[in-house]
């Protein structure tokens, strides 16, 4: 058996560890790439959003390349998610490719039927739960580090003195992460990134904007298809927060709602004057997250959705209300195969210009009232 599974940022980090853990054989596709979404283009339907145009892309090069089992998530809700998997089997079926497909569904509070699945996929006759519990511990502290990481590379690239360092940091962090093999290995390598990153010269004087970015998880945590959103504001000087990382959407994801986090719960309170009931995806997140991250003092936001995303769409129609009522610049970005990256990199450049001069006005306020 050889598996595979879609890029969503470095999630396959953590699952290419999960799995060959179990002695189970991965198949990692090639990055995102422009070959991956021509392959998506060309056979997936013209209405289907970005994410699942770019995933079928992945499963064909997978496949390409050996791969005979498919791992992907499921989900539910009126997000059109849910029955991806379905069209992409189809899709993969009808372009003659012969593959097993395994479906990982929320498991909703039902633990057992998740752990029988993975069971099934390693060898359920040699493995045992605690296998999979322990190659589990591995994965999540790896997908734990690997967000810290990306919170470490959006401090210091705004800040970082010689441009690139903080890549070349990112680079490095990212093979020694994937490197790892033991539990015991991740706590030092813990300390190893910081100090790696505490060495990046900064400059003199440097107190970044600072910008929320929420919306869709794709979109939000694949770099390809946001057109590497994090690394361009941090050229022009801006330092970046997502509103979810790998170890959020697990969380979401495999918890049943009575176990989630009490943070989670309060944040879904803040949707509730413009969104009061569950859309899908993470529309009310969406909305919640422009509260949260106003009262926490970000200059900005920045919404990214796919084209055609519902969750998100309902999300937009409420965003200029609750900007204004927090009084917090945002803005929407939609996505898709036609997004390019000048029009794209000119509108975040008028935005991070928009809230630098706000932040001048309102300073020069506080000096007047003083005064």
């Amino acid at each position: 058996m050889k598996i595979t599974f879609p890029h969503m940022g470095n999630i396959y980090i953590p699952l290419k560890s999960f799995f060959e853990s179990l002695e189970v054989e991965v198949v990692v596709p090639p990055p995102c790439s422009k070959k991956t979404i021509e392959l998506g283009l060309k056979y997936s339907p013209e209405f289907a959003c970005l994410p699942l145009k770019i995933n079928v892309g992945n499963f064909i090069e997978a496949l390409e390349n050996g791969a005979d089992t498919i791992i992907m998530a499921g989900g539910v809700g009126p997000c059109r998610f849910g029955y991806y998997a379905e069209v992409q089997r189809e899709i993969l079926k009808d372009l003659g490719y012969e593959f097993n497909m395994v479906v990982l569904e929320p498991p909703r509070g039902h633990f057992l039927e998740l752990f029988h699945k993975l069971l099934t996929i390693t060898n359920k006759r040699k493995h045992t739960y605690m296998d999979i519990i322990k190659a589990g511990k591995l994965a999540w502290e790896k997908a734990m580090l690997l967000d810290e990481l990306d919170v470490l590379a959006c401090k210091a690239r705004p800040r970082e003195a010689l441009t690139g360092q903080t890549d070349k940091c990112y680079r490095i962090a990212i093979e020694m992460i994937d490197r790892t093999k033991e539990i015991s290995g991740i706590k030092q390598l813990r300390q190893e990134i910081k100090i790696m990153f505490d060495d990046i010269k900064t400059r003199v004087e440097s107190n970044p904007p600072r910008i929320g970015i929420i919306g869709e998880i794709y979109t939000v945590l694949e770099p390809y298809a946001n057109l590497n959103i994090e690394k361009q504001l941090g050229e022009m000087g801006a330092e970046v927060y997502r509103s979810i990382y790998i170890t959020d959407w697990l969380r979401h994801n495999l918890l049943p709602s009575s176990l989630k986090p009490r943070e989670y719960k309060m944040l879904l309170e803040m949707s509730k004057p413009y969104i009061n009931c569950f859309i899908g995806g993470h529309g009310q997140e969406t909305v919640a997250q422009v509260a949260r991250l106003a009262r926490e003092g970000f200059n900005g936001v920045i919404q990214l959705l796919p084209f055609t995303c519902m969750p998100e769409i309902v999300a937009k129609s409420v965003l200029p209300s609750a900007s204004k009522k927090y009084s917090i610049p945002v803005m929407t970005l939609v996505l898709d195969e036609h997004a390019a990256e000048a029009g794209f990199r000119t509108r975040l450049e008028a935005f991070v210009d928009m809230i630098n001069h706000k932040s001048e006005v309102e300073s020069l306020d506080e000096v007047f009232t003083r005064n």
